[in-house]
């Protein structure tokens, strides 16, 4: 039976993914790590360890044990917490810090991904086990935007797609054609909640990929978290990149940002209203 290394972060996409390969019959060798990975992915795997995020040494040495050549990585690993001590890198993770020309996302996880690589591992793209899962093209709620809005999802698709090009964040924050937040490393909940506490109600929130994602780790992943930080603030319009982005539980967003009145739209460079 084939055999897939799961490295798993926060959130709902590793056990979705988890789910996803063992419906294709791969046996699913977990990695949680701690203290970010949700404790329930036990039930959605066949093993597991629970290791704390910064040992990459004994990450790459459980799933080498284990005879896995093929690994995922799935859910958030907030990069704070580099800088807010709550990790102790183990001297393989310190290595690989000493040797990064910049500390962007991109930067830290291809240097994972070669390391990975050393041992004889791949890392495959998170779409492989997750495809069900990506953003339709269009308006997915009831109402769709206004023309304003539909204004302020062009004018934010730019610049969100030019912070991804630098490697800065994925979400921008716009009201009337301004600029309320930009994503930096606080992720997109709290730029959320900062862009819409300034636009005061009726924010449009954008999430894109990057220009050349990479499709093995930090794809745009949109949540039940993502609408309620909307709707803390009275943000109005969700739009994300259509056929890059993972909407996870889609139904159940869907239907409570249809009862909130949040008009969630699938977004491409050529959409047209």
């Amino acid at each position: 039976m084939k055999k897939l290394g799961l490295i798993s972060g926060m959130g709902e996409l590793p056990i979705a993914m988890a789910a996803d390969a063992r419906s294709k019959g791969y046996t699913v060798i977990a990695v949680g790590l701690e203290p970010l990975a949700d404790r329930t992915l036990e039930s959605y795997v066949d093993e597991i360890r629970w290791i704390n995020v910064g040992k990459l040494g004994e990450i790459i040495k459980y799933l080498k044990k284990s005879g896995v050549v093929e690994i995922v990585m799935a859910g958030k690993v907030p990069k704070e917490l580099l800088y807010k001590s709550k990790i102790s890198p183990d001297l393989r993770a310190i290595k690989l810090l000493f040797t990064l020309k910049d500390r962007s996302d991109d930067s830290i996880m291809l240097a994972i991904a070669r390391e990975l690589k050393k041992e004889g591992m791949t890392l495959l793209n998170t779409t492989d086990f997750s495809s069900r899962l990506l953003t339709p093209e269009g308006v997915l709620t009831d109402n769709g935007p206004t023309e304003e809005e539909w204004k302020d999802i062009a004018f934010g698709w730019g610049i969100a797609k030019e912070m991804g090009r630098l490697d800065i964040g994925q979400t921008v924050v716009i009201k009337s054609q301004a600029v309320m937040a930009i994503e930096a490393i606080e992720g997109t909940d709290e730029a959320i909640k900062r862009g819409g506490k300034l636009a005061g109600s009726g924010s449009v929130v954008i999430k894109v990929s990057k220009p050349h994602q990479d499709m093995r780790f930090d794809v745009p992943v949109v949540g039940l978290a993502t609408l309620r930080s909307m709707l803390e603030v009275n943000a109005r319009v969700l739009a994300v990149e259509a056929e890059k982005s993972i909407l996870l539980k889609r139904e159940r967003l869907l239907k409570e940002a249809n009862e909130a009145g949040i008009a969630v739209v699938g977004f491409k460079d050529n959409t047209t209203h």
